[in-house]
């Protein structure tokens, strides 16, 4: 049954992004899937009804590929720098691969609330925990890190439109030169002085 309610909901994803949600019939989805309606009202009583579950695996797979980091066995530094390449990373390629979905998904607040409050809590918990690890690795000098994990979080946030937007680029910054000015303004509040310096001495 899971199966089935998923092979609906990447149909359903398909023909939003193609044709756009208010053109896309729950028919339509029922046709392209191979299943009779019956069965697509079985798991879903409405088109907003899949759009939402849609929107929900969209989510669910973002932040699935950053939470692959957590168990690595490697220093808090280097996995936190590991998140934030991974978040702009990810963020983007979904919008991407959703176009008219997002468009679209963008225009209705509430539904925006509901999938962006699931997708910062998740985020949050993420952060948090290598920031723990990197005070009891001796790696990262705060007194709180769930402060920190939060000013991180909406910083990033913060660059996700022009991340997207290709406005980075269209300045004549490379990628790998973003990441490293993104890594600079994060890593000298939080890492331990000795430390950084000697990050720098081994970068240069």
């Amino acid at each position: 049954m899971a199966n089935t309610r998923a092979e609906l909901i990447e149909v359903a994803r398909k023909l939003f992004v193609s044709q756009g949600f208010d053109a896309t019939t729950m028919y339509e989805i029922a046709e392209h899937s191979g299943r009779g309606r019956r069965t697509l009202y079985t798991y879903f009583r409405s088109k907003s009804d899949i759009f939402m579950a849609v929107v929900d695996a969209e989510v669910n797979r973002l932040i699935e590929r950053i939470e692959e980091i957590l168990p690595r066995n490697i220093p808090a530094d280097e996995k936190l720098k590991l998140y934030i390449v991974n978040r702009l990373d990810q963020v983007k390629e979904s919008v991407v691969r959703n176009g008219t979905l997002k468009a679209e998904f963008f225009r209705n607040v509430i539904q925006l609330e509901h999938a962006r409050r699931r997708l910062d809590n998740r985020e949050l918990n993420i952060l948090r925990t290598i920031l723990q690890e990197g005070i009891e690795q001796g790696i990262f000098d705060i007194d709180n890190a769930s402060v920190v994990a939060v000013t991180i979080h909406y910083s990033l946030r913060g660059l996700d439109i022009p991340n997207i937007r290709g406005q980075f680029t269209a300045l004549g910054v490379p990628t790998a030169r973003l990441r490293e000015s993104i890594f600079k303004m994060i890593f000298q509040g939080i890492v331990r002085k000795q430390r950084y310096v000697n990050d720098l001495i081994l970068n240069n």
